[in-house]
């Protein structure tokens, strides 16, 4: 986990220079900070184009509780880093990339189970009531 969070970081890092030289050699002069607000703004914008399509595709096929999947899936990677990042900082625990692999394999446990007993509960309500209920 160690290797593979310096990894990120030396990529990143690598990366950050990249941006710096290009700063430097065009002379933009522009701060730390304004490269921060321009390069995860121009990401941010990045990852809405990407993912928006996607959203409104599957909103209108009625696949509303895909679209929270992915939200919460997406929140769950973050928070088990966060969590694993703390430890290693706080010495706490041992930053394990095993423990946010067991962490998100228990997210998608749990969340199979959900939708087998959802299945269950609409096939009863359909079969009783003979409708379907929204997301």
């Amino acid at each position: 986990m160690t290797r593979f969070l310096y990894w990120i970081v030396e990529l990143i890092a690598r990366f950050h220079n990249v941006l710096l030289s290009l700063n430097d050699a065009f002379e933009y002069n522009f701060t730390d900070k304004e490269l921060h607000f321009l390069i995860i703004g121009v990401i941010g914008m990045g990852l809405i184009f990407a993912v928006h399509p996607l959203f409104v595709w599957l909103s209108n096929r009625g696949h509303v509780l895909s679209i929270s999947w992915i939200y919460v899936f997406t929140l769950m990677i973050v928070l088990t880093f966060a969590i694993e990042i703390g430890q290693g900082f706080t010495h706490t625990g041992t930053m394990d990339f095993d423990d946010i692999m067991f962490g998100l394999v228990g997210f998608l446990a749990f969340y199979l189970v959900f939708v087998i007993i959802r299945a269950i509960v609409r096939l009863i309500l359909r079969l009783i009531f003979g409708k379907q209920d929204e997301d």
